[in-house]
């Protein structure tokens, strides 16, 4: 009786799939969807997994270095806080200016994985010259290289997980690979801790082994994640970075943009962070642990933010975010102690849990699927220059008026911004997520 059971159910199973194909092949695919199991449209694909332990392992090497640079900059070889400020701005708007050509070449190629793969051995193999660096101009050399092969690998990464992720899941896409990403962030500083502490202070020892998960990171992109198959009725742009690839972008996607842009506008590099902490006389040895609970707070915000993202207006949580930066600058100005540090460092990594993932998703929701490489690209080019203006603006404010004046600057940005935001994202398109 049971074996019988067993195989209608079997040859029933069958049959529905038979009907499943001859509905897709008449046309008829809303009302396939409706046999699919709930879980085969909730569940993540492996790809985006891989790609967020990719980002993780990364971000643990460099987090590492970046988590010590500053203090390595200032008290070693005797930076200026603005040349901090430069240094910092420069390397980011450098990955910037990157993204906006690895992205076009792979809508140009229709491949994704080769670009993304290239950016993140770039990174490898350039992590050995921060430890070899015999002065500021080195470091300066190695930073711009390593932001180099970010540039490279970030807009076609981005473009495979839009491309990987199910339309009705980006949100939550982007915001698992931004929490595996930051997880790493918080990771990184923490080996960090435990090495300066082992070492007595040895920057050096702590940079040579915060190569290996840049190795292991390039390897698992390298083998483990499989691209899938280009749309064979979607031709590559011909040529993604002219006039005519720009309109047909789309007067939503450019509102996002300048969503963006406001947005970046409003805050500074993290390393800003880290220069605070030592101005209230946190041990060198501790420094990376700002790193460390920032990134908790944003890798534990991310993914919940991008779900959400999903189900309700992006636009009102990107307005929330704001609001979480503007407290963090206001406990940084005004609280120069551990509590108030503490608490400035938990608000900034909740505004980025609410704010990085769904300014992806909502690049991704707005581009046309040929040209997402591209829209990524210029996305992070104009973010990447904006990021520029605002840490050299907070290093010149730094050295002219304190940490408070930087940080009430910030503040200032941050409000401006929030009417800014309002003004552009009121009307954008919520329907085109779904």
């Amino acid at each position: 009786m049971g074996l019988c059971l067993w195989r209608e159910h079997k040859y029933t199973r069958r049959w529905r799939v038979f009907c499943c194909l001859v509905a897709k092949a008449k046309g008829e695919g809303e009302d396939v969807t409706m046999t699919t199991p709930n879980a085969a449209r909730t569940t993540l694909p492996k790809g985006i997994w891989v790609l967020g332990f990719v980002s993780m392992l990364m971000d643990i090497s460099s987090e590492m270095i970046h988590a010590l640079l500053p203090v390595y900059l200032v008290t070693v070889l005797g930076a200026s806080t603005l040349t901090v400020g430069f240094i910092e701005g420069i390397a980011e708007a450098t990955a910037a200016i990157t993204k906006i050509f690895s992205g076009a070449l792979s809508d140009w190629l229709g491949r994704r994985k080769l670009l993304a793969a290239l950016g993140y051995g770039l990174a490898a193999f350039t992590k050995p010259l921060f430890p070899l660096a015999p002065s500021v101009g080195w470091l300066v050399a190695a930073r711009f290289i390593d932001r180099v092969g970010k540039g490279i690998r970030g807009a076609p990464r981005d473009a495979l997980i839009a491309d990987i992720a199910p339309r009705g899941l980006r949100g939550a896409s982007f915001g698992l690979r931004q929490s595996l990403d930051t997880i790493g962030a918080f990771v990184g500083p923490l080996v960090a801790i435990g090495l300066m502490w082992w070492t007595a202070d040895n920057f050096v020892l702590v940079f040579w082994v915060a190569v290996l998960p840049a190795f292991l990171s390039f390897g698992l992109i390298a083998l483990a994640v499989n691209e899938p198959e280009p749309d064979p009725s979607r031709e590559p742009a011909k040529n993604p970075l002219n006039l005519a690839a720009m309109r047909q972008l789309g007067s939503v996607y450019w509102r996002v943009v300048a969503v963006g842009v406001v947005f970046t506008l409003a805050r500074f590099s993290e390393a800003f962070l880290i220069l605070r902490a030592q101005n209230i006389g946190l041990n060198a040895m501790w420094v990376p642990a700002v790193l460390v609970l920032m990134n908790i707070a944003y890798a534990l915000s991310a993914y919940p933010a991008g779900v959400l993202s999903d189900r309700v207006n992006r636009t009102s949580l990107l307005a929330v975010g704001l609001l979480l930066l503007a407290g963090a600058d206001l406990a940084f100005a005004l609280l120069p102690n551990l509590g108030g540090l503490a608490l400035g460092v938990v608000l900034w990594g909740l505004h980025m849990g609410l704010t990085q993932g769904l300014l992806a998703a909502l690049v991704a929701d707005a581009a046309p699927p040929s040209l997402r490489g591209t829209a990524f690209g210029y996305f992070n080019l104009f973010t990447g220059l904006a990021l520029l203006a605002a840490s050299v603006i907070a290093g010149a404010l730094w050295d002219a008026y304190g940490p408070a004046g930087t940080f009430l600057a910030g503040l200032g940005f941050a409000l401006v911004s929030l009417v800014g935001l309002l003004a552009i994202g009121n009307g954008l398109a919520t329907e085109d997520k779904r």
